[in-house]
């Protein structure tokens, strides 16, 4: 008769964190990398994405876009049938050395966002405002979404 060392974990299998935990860093890596955009080899710092609302109408779309310290001749805006286009550049200020050291928080650079729209627009009546870092466009709707109905079957 053979004796068998009796080991309890003999059938349980050992479960390795570390594969899962090179996958997650992967993801984090890629991340970063969205958000911290590289200009030949060097980080220059969070891109900069503007805050946007957009509210709907019977006759048109108000879209309210926040872009502060931007100066109006420095912004491109373009307005497809069912897309705004905005896009800028936020210029660097010159700044002082105090000690040796300089810092900033802001950010600068070029920003680009696209918004998808709601409803098929009029791009050739657009009005815009731009007051207090605040972008506002009222966008007509075209005439085929105003008297767009749609028919809704019960049952």
């Amino acid at each position: 008769m053979t004796l068998v060392r009796w080991d309890p974990l003999r059938e349980i299998e050992r479960w390795d964190p570390f594969p899962e935990m090179g996958a997650l860093q992967r993801q984090m890596n890629r991340l970063f990398e969205q958000l911290l955009p590289t200009d030949g080899g060097e980080r220059t710092g969070l891109t900069f994405i503007p805050a946007a609302e957009i509210a709907e109408t019977d006759g048109d779309l108000r879209l309210k876009i926040e872009i502060p310290g931007v100066d109006p001749k420095d912004l491109n805006v373009e307005v497809a049938p069912e897309s705004v286009s905005i896009s800028g550049e936020r210029k660097s200020e010159t700044t002082t050395e105090e000690g040796g050291m300089t810092r900033s928080e802001f950010r600068y650079g070029k920003f680009k966002r696209v918004i998808a729209l709601p409803a098929v627009v009029d791009n050739e009546r657009v009005g815009a405002e731009y007051k207090d870092g605040i972008l506002r466009l009222t966008i007509p709707k075209a005439e085929s979404e105003r008297q767009k109905a749609v028919r809704v079957r019960l049952g």
